[in-house]
């Protein structure tokens, strides 16, 4: 017996050596991946909903920020977990699962990125307007223009994960700043992230902090991206879970600094600007300057976003026939341009940043749900064995983002009216 757990013990030792050399090795996929997906999270969108939230909920509106959370871990292990473990993509495993659910979910994830995307074009516009008072329109379509720029260079996929990894820091570097210069009630802001004053007035925010940060394209952006780097089967699993959890802290993470530093500017009595709330705050905390400074994140958000929406959205669509598989490249430039074109037709930027993450937040119980079904299928994993409690976490993902998605139409229709 002894013998028998010394072995073990010996085993488990040098997986965890394999794994750890495994990772120190690619460096740049873990974080690239876990970037890919924060700042494809961490756009326009984010900023503006985080603001809006904050200043009609106040400490409240900590425990939509907690539940989201929760509901992101339980969503994104499970998805990147199946995906590399299989190798297959989103839509392939939905095929396998359903005939014709991969093609749907394609259009669906296509649908949703376009609204999201629509919403980083604005961001953008925000951005420029926020730093030199450029017309929103006009940074609109100088955004769209730089984005196909950068994204149709020959070392794409490495220019996405440098460009990812360091616009991620910067921007949680400079909004930490703001929240210590804010200097938010932090008490009050910890006691209500589990009891808030009003639970049930907090779903929308809820479904669209999910939709924002692993609806739709999202949570696939970073398990593809893994997968178009070759890497595939059950023995990169740690690798896979230490991805998945980082990308969704990461977002956590710059989530909880903005929500503090809009609601240390909004209990001192500040009504936030209805045209550009969070660059409102960083005027509010820091000065002048704050509104120039805020420029440059919401800027840099929107441009990260454009390219890691352009790109997930492309690796569903140029499955739906085999004419678009090796026209990656112009399918992102179409999807640009049509994104920007919507944009610059409809308007309402901040009305458009909310609606695109509660677009997403719907779409993501579909998806979840096809790769929950996929993973207890051994024609699909093989002789891998999903974890109970992962599966249990992802069915309540699932319920809960279904439940708060029907209650979320009349606020979303209310919000689009006005």
């Amino acid at each position: 017996m002894g013998e028998h757990l010394k072995h073990n013990s010996n085993q488990q030792l040098k997986q965890r050596g394999q794994d750890l050399k495994f990772i120190k090795s690619h460096k740049r996929l873990l974080y690239g991946s876990v970037f890919l997906m924060a700042t494809s999270a961490i756009g326009p969108a984010f900023l503006t909903q985080t603001a809006v939230f904050t200043a009609q909920f106040y400490a409240s509106f900590a425990f939509a920020i907690l539940i989201s959370i929760l509901i992101d871990i339980g969503a994104q292990i499970n998805i990147w977990r199946v995906l590399v473990v299989t190798g297959f993509r989103g839509q392939e495993i939905s095929n396998k699962v359903v005939p014709g659910l991969g093609t749907i979910i394609s259009i669906l994830i296509a649908f949703g990125g376009l609204a999201f995307n629509i919403g980083n074009i604005a961001g953008a516009g925000l951005g420029l307007n926020a730093m030199f008072g450029l017309d929103v329109k006009w940074g609109a379509a100088m955004t769209a223009i730089f984005s196909i720029l950068i994204f149709i260079s020959k070392s794409g996929q490495k220019i996405m994960d440098i460009v990812s990894m360091i616009l991620g820091i910067v921007m949680i570097l400079i909004v930490a700043y703001v929240m210590v210069v804010s200097n938010p009630p932090y008490g009050d802001a910890l006691v209500h992230t589990f009891v808030p004053e009003y639970p049930f007035k907090l779903i929308l925010p809820i479904i669209t902090l999910v939709g924002g940060t692993v609806g739709g394209y999202i949570t696939f952006a970073g398990a593809h991206r893994i997968l178009d780097s070759g890497i595939k089967g059950k023995e990169y699993l740690p690798f896979v879970n230490r991805s998945a959890i980082a990308g969704i802290l990461t977002t956590g993470i710059m989530r909880t600094l903005l929500f503090l530093a809009v609601l240390g500017v909004v209990v001192t009595g500040v009504t936030l600007s209805t045209d550009n709330p969070p660059a409102s705050v960083f005027e509010h905390a820091i000065g002048p300057i704050g509104k120039n400074i805020f420029g440059i994140v919401i800027f840099a958000a929107a441009m990260s976003s454009v390219i890691g929406s352009a790109y997930t959205s492309a690796t569903f669509l140029r499955t739906l026939h085999q004419s678009l598989f090796n026209k990656n490249n112009l399918i992102v430039i179409i999807f640009i341009v049509i994104s920007t074109l919507i944009f610059l037709s409809i308007g309402k930027p901040v009305s458009l940043l909310i609606i695109a993450g509660a677009i997403n937040g719907w779409i993501l119980p579909i998806t979840l749900g096809a790769i929950l079904i996929a993973s207890l299928k051994k024609s699909i994993v093989g002789d891998y064995k999903h974890p109970t409690w992962m599966l249990i976490f992802g069915i309540i993902a699932v319920i809960v983002t279904i439940i708060t998605g029907i209650f979320s139409l009349q606020d979303i229709a209310s919000l689009w009216k006005g």
